[in-house]
């Protein structure tokens, strides 16, 4: 793994289910993400996605790329274009750094800039820091492998 080399992309549909769920699981209550009406109410066409989730999202697509040995360090997002149901979010990723992190080169930094996108825009734009065992990096496969 090096600088550059880009991540095969994971398709997630958005469904009322996954929207719901994700907002329930993180305790998040806000009408806006279980209750159509309501949130229409407040000027949203539907429910949408909650940055929780989106940061859950964020986080197992690194860790399903990189491997289990990938430890998250440091998550860093922004959200953009809601996640409405019906849509379908396409997360990427590149690799923008590989560093040793300790003194003797048995682990090694790697910082991967991820994109997610829907039919309206970008949905999540962000940083994500991860240790990785030297040993065991882990090569990225082709565009199209996954």
């Amino acid at each position: 793994m090096k600088a550059g080399d880009e991540l095969p992309p994971l398709t997630i549909p958005i469904t009322r289910t996954l929207i719901v769920a994700g907002a329930v699981a993180s305790r998040d209550y806000q009408d806006v993400h279980h209750d159509a009406e309501l949130a229409k109410e407040k000027g949203s066409p539907d429910i949408f996605m909650n940055i929780l989730t989106t940061n859950g999202l964020v986080g197992r697509y690194i860790t399903d790329c990189l491997g289990e040995h990938a430890e998250l360090r440091k998550v860093a997002i922004r959200l953009g274009a809601p996640n409405y149901p019906g849509d379908t979010m396409v997360l990427s990723g590149t690799v923008t750094a590989v560093e040793n992190d300790d003194w003797a080169g048995r682990l090694r930094r790697a910082e991967v800039r991820v994109v997610g996108t829907n039919g309206i825009g970008n949905h999540v734009t962000g940083t994500v820091t991860v240790i990785l065992p030297a040993a065991i990096l882990p090569a990225i496969p082709p565009e199209g492998a996954v």
